[in-house]
């Protein structure tokens, strides 16, 4: 997971970096970066010899995540999305309430992924995570609503029965907008497009890429 390394001063970025700290938490078995002066692809092949299956990026402008991407490896597909709406636990105020961050392997909940753009974005973000174990009681949400991915993040516990949960928000949360699929690595730029984000298709209620 890296972040671009910027001169930025101190409180621009902090946003930045409590978000790819909390990310580091949801992604199980990650490992954060910085890249420095590094170029995507010295990054890559680096990934490549370590036997690293995926590949994140966080974007920024002015110290705010506006932007990741995730990259399949070895072979690729990569996919680029827009970050939105970011709220990390730092930001929530009564985080008190919040339950803890736990590290255990996620269930997942892929919701509205129907269309086969919809279906290929599913199975790129679902390979970021292992198989769960059973008794996991924490749960991963990226739901669709209109070609925007709304992320959250829960663990539970069962008080008085099996119909009787806890359900606590944990964070952090954010919305993804999915704008370009490419069939190869992040660092290959002939790579062929899979999918291209196109401004008419904003206003086309037909037109939605991932789901109904």
């Amino acid at each position: 997971m890296l972040r671009r390394n910027t001169r930025l001063r101190r409180e621009y970025l902090a946003p930045l970096t409590q978000f790819v700290k909390e990310l580091k938490v949801v992604f199980p078995n990650s490992q954060r970066m910085n890249r420095g002066g590094q170029v995507i692809s010295e990054i890559v092949e680096s990934c490549r010899s370590h036997d690293i299956t995926d590949l994140v990026l966080v974007h920024e402008h002015r110290g705010q995540p506006d932007g990741l991407i995730v990259c399949h490896l070895p072979f690729g597909p990569t996919a680029y999305f827009g970050l939105l709406n970011v709220v990390t636990r730092h930001d929530i105020k009564d985080r008190k309430a919040m339950g803890k961050m736990s590290e255990a392997y996620p269930h997942l909940i892929l919701d509205n992924f129907t269309t086969k753009t919809g279906e290929r974005t599913a199975n790129i973000v679902k390979h970021l995570f292992p198989v769960p174990k059973p008794d996991s009681k924490r749960i991963i949400t990226f739901a669709n609503r209109d070609d925007y991915i709304s992320f959250r993040h829960h663990v539970y516990e069962k008080h008085g029965g099996p119909k009787s949960l806890d359900l606590k928000e944990v964070g952090p949360r954010f919305e993804l907008r999915l704008y370009q699929i490419k069939r190869g690595t992040v660092d290959q730029a002939e790579a062929q497009n899979e999918f291209v984000l196109r401004p008419y298709m904003n206003t086309a209620k037909k037109q939605k890429s991932l789901g109904a």
